[in-house]
């Protein structure tokens, strides 16, 4: 058995090497493979053989929290160094040097994408291309090599697939998946480390904030500030989201949801909330601040933004005063995590705002449209949605 299975995984480094690439959305015969071989290895990872198991999720009751999943994917590589080949494995820890860079330096990167399961059974993934170009774009700021699209693409597949028993039914919640890129080579003096591991784990996720679909409530902070003109703000670096802690505490300990950063040089213009984009309604027209570089380039935001001007409105991407958030008719907020949620109230300087609620949202219909496309009742002209099985 034990050389039946090494003999299954080397063909699985044997598929997935010879494996070509065409476009995006196509199926990789290189997911499929490692799949099927994987459950050779391991019967118990076949869905059918782990219903006891599987039924005992409460998918209905999902909150957004670590629920460790089976396999995870890792890749390495040294420095100056193209990644090459990356192999599925069993969930668990990993191990570090003490002086490895992302410890010692904070030179790490991570994405969040979500795999889903529609009505049909089939799985499938929104838009994991986008998530890889922005790894590409942090990687590049913060000096490390890093997965090409192809790379990314697959590694994502490969992970979905392998956890595919985890993927909550239909309505119930998806599964998020997590890049991580990291140097993870020893350094002691302040350079890029040596060498770099790419990883990614999952863990089913239901809705994000406790309030459910609630409204949020958000609190605008003018102490703390989330990025800097210059700074890693506009790239998913591990630096940017410790720093947010201690404002997150305060406003949740004070009944808020999250909290709404302000611009680090005037404290005049919004930016975004702690985990995700921001967007204002005035007059039918959507408006949400440019990501000039200490903005989170959203994979949901820009889909919300192609959305919006599909269907007819009219779409501004600049800088918005925090005079005009307070006046706006509705407010939004969209990331991968949240989805897209409605914000009731928002409080500044003691003044508390609300706004329209309820039926008939922009939101609404927006984020009707983007579910719409990625469970295939609405057409997905745009090519945003990669079926995985």
């Amino acid at each position: 058995m034990i050389r039946r299975s090494a003999h299954l995984r080397s063909l699985i480094r044997y598929f997935d090497v010879g494996s070509s690439v065409s476009k995006l959305g196509a199926y990789k015969f290189s997911s499929r493979a490692a799949s099927s071989l994987l459950q050779a290895i391991e019967p118990s990872t076949d869905s059918s053989a782990n219903d006891d198991e599987k039924t005992a999720i409460d998918w209905n009751n999902l909150g957004f929290g670590l629920m460790p999943t089976d396999y995870m994917y890792t890749m390495k590589c040294f420095k100056d160094e193209n990644f090459t080949q990356g192999q599925l494995s069993r969930y668990g820890n990993i191990e570090l040097s003490p002086s490895a860079g992302v410890l010692n330096y904070g030179q790490g990167l991570f994405e969040g994408t979500k795999a889903y399961r529609r009505g049909n059974g089939h799985l499938f993934l929104f838009r994991p291309d986008q998530n890889a170009i922005r790894m590409q774009n942090g990687a590049e700021r913060m000096c490390m090599p890093s997965p090409s699209i192809e790379q990314f693409v697959d590694a994502v597949k490969q992970t979905a697939l392998a956890n595919r028993r985890w993927i909550p039914p239909p309505g119930k919640g998806s599964l998020y998946i997590r890049p991580l890129l990291m140097g993870s080579g020893p350094i002691l003096g302040l350079a890029p480390a040596s060498e770099y591991t790419f990883l990614i784990y999952a863990s089913p996720v239901g809705i994000y904030f406790k309030e459910g679909l609630a409204p949020l409530n958000l609190y605008i902070e003018d102490e703390f500030h989330r990025a800097s003109c210059g700074g890693a703000g506009g790239i998913k670096s591990i630096t940017n989201y410790a720093p947010v802690l201690k404002a997150l505490r305060r406003a949740k300990e004070r009944g808020f949801s999250d909290v709404l950063y302000l611009d680090s040089v005037n404290k005049t213009n919004i930016e975004e909330v702690s985990s995700c984009n921001i967007f204002l309604v005035k007059d039918n027209v959507l408006s949400t601040p440019a990501t000039n570089g200490t903005i989170l380039k959203g994979v949901t935001r820009i889909s919300i933004i192609d959305i919006a001007r599909d269907l007819g409105y009219q779409v501004e991407e600049r800088s918005i005063p925090v005079e005009e958030l307070l006046s706006a008719d509705e407010v939004f907020c969209t990331g991968t995590a949240v989805g897209v949620v409605p914000v009731g109230r928002i409080t500044y300087e003691g003044r508390r705002v609300e706004y329209r609620t309820g039926s008939r949202l922009v939101s609404q219909e927006l984020y009707s449209t983007l579910v719409g496309i990625q469970t295939g009742l609405i057409e997905d002209k745009r090519g945003w949605v990669v079926e995985i099985d």
